[in-house]
């Protein structure tokens, strides 16, 4: 069942959105060689803290981390470690905060160093895939519309969009309804309604789209080992389109 928010849940989870943008704007500077992704787990949990929220991931399901760190060939779920950022890698930092029990979530890939053409046009164009769906998002849309755009623009680049997982409706809980491919035929699926909160996440590999998971239960990796990069914004759809919760706000 898709939840519409009250507009009480989405003035809190515009606070949840605020303090995952605040975690952006604290570790994109520490994104360089010589620094661990536990170094950027634990300040992203004391950014989280100081602003009176808890990590969403955080023992989510026993992940272990505050943040999911994701270097090159992971896709998501990179659990922090001893790792050491060194230059040309590219890292994707999936952030949750849960604020007064509702939730935001939001992820972003950014260069270490001097990276490669081809890795930064695979960021550039993951990136852009979310903001070409965020041009059709208004109430009467059918879902599946989203990932037909996403699908679309990423394989015109050359890419390809992993099966496996999906962008998701958010609120009270992490995950709700309705799940959001990255892929798909358009005009299926539920039509979008004024209240709708969703985490939209394009997860776009450099080579084939087939993933493994490793023993640990948690880290997705390419199949291939190629790069993969991701870019996920929480929004909610308005009367006349939608608004972006995880952005620092000019």
């Amino acid at each position: 069942m898709i939840i519409v928010k009250s507009p009480r849940e989405i003035a809190l989870m515009r606070e949840a959105g605020h303090i995952v943008a605040s975690v952006f704007e604290a570790l994109r500077p520490m994104c360089v060689p010589g620094v661990t992704t536990k170094e950027l787990d634990t300040k992203a949990e004391e950014v989280i803290r100081s602003m009176g929220a808890t990590p969403s991931f955080k023992g989510y399901g026993g992940f272990p981390g505050s943040v999911c760190i994701s270097v090159n060939d992971t896709l998501i779920h990179g659990i922090p470690g001893k790792y050491v950022l060194k230059s040309g890698d590219i890292v994707s930092l999936d952030v949750g905060a849960n604020y007064k029990g509702y939730h935001g979530d939001a992820c972003r890939t950014y260069p270490v160093g001097l990276i490669s053409p081809q890795a930064e046009a695979l960021v550039r164009v993951t990136e852009e895939s979310f903001w070409e769906a965020m041009k059709i998002i208004r109430p009467g849309v059918n879902l599946s519309d989203i990932g037909h755009t996403i699908q679309s623009y990423c394989e015109a680049h050359g890419y390809s969009l992993p099966r496996d997982y999906t962008g998701h409706g958010v609120g009270a809980q992490l995950h709700e309804d309705p799940p959001i491919p990255n892929y798909g035929a358009p005009g299926h699926g539920p039509l979008l309604k004024a209240g709708m909160c969703l985490a939209i996440e394009p997860m776009v590999n450099q080579g084939r789209r087939d993933t493994r998971v490793l023993s640990d239960g948690w880290t997705v990796k390419t199949a291939d080992g190629k790069l993969s990069a991701h870019y996920e914004n929480t929004i909610v759809v308005t009367e006349t389109g939608y608004e972006v919760l995880t952005q620092l706000k000019e």
